[in-house]
């Protein structure tokens, strides 16, 4: 039993966090961004990896809600910071690891830039990044460009 628990504590000392992000460059303004992630019931009109999503109450830390990917089951989801026409970040849990989805405006210059980024922590961050992380961030800069044309259009 001892030996057990030595080389779990071992191999949760490995690659307990994965993070990546994507920033893109838009002509939207900060509002325009910010209406289209707030309004969570239409993140699959810029989000084609989203088959639906759902908040239950005001968007601000501390709300949940439930997300469902196209080809995954549906996953409970809380926003744990919300700042406005600034950033919010929503956390998901897999089993022994939390999936968060970052999400920055930046203003540099006079231009606008869209940052969203995933952040997996945790004993599997291991197999998480591989088999979730890195499909999510490989479609990032598509669904991106999406918000930003259709923040563009609104």
């Amino acid at each position: 039993m001892k030996q057990k628990l030595f080389i779990l504590i071992i191999f949760a000392k490995k690659i307990i966090m994965w993070y990546k992000k994507v920033t893109i460059e838009t002509n939207a303004t900060k509002e325009q961004i910010w209406n289209l992630w707030t309004n969570v019931e239409n993140w699959n009109k810029w989000d084609n990896q989203v088959e639906f999503s759902k908040l239950n109450g005001k968007f601000e830390k501390g709300t949940s809600g439930v997300l469902k990917p196209i080809n995954s089951p549906k996953s409970k989801f809380e926003l744990i910071s919300v700042e406005n026409l600034k950033q919010f970040t929503t956390r998901s849990y897999l089993p022994l690891t939390k999936m968060d989805f970052t999400h920055e405006l930046n203003k540099k210059k006079g231009q606008l830039y869209v940052t969203h980024g995933v952040k997996i922590t945790g004993v599997l961050t291991f197999l998480f990044s591989r088999v979730i992380g890195e499909r999510i961030i490989s479609e990032l800069p598509n669904t991106m460009e999406r918000l930003s044309k259709m923040a563009e259009k609104s």
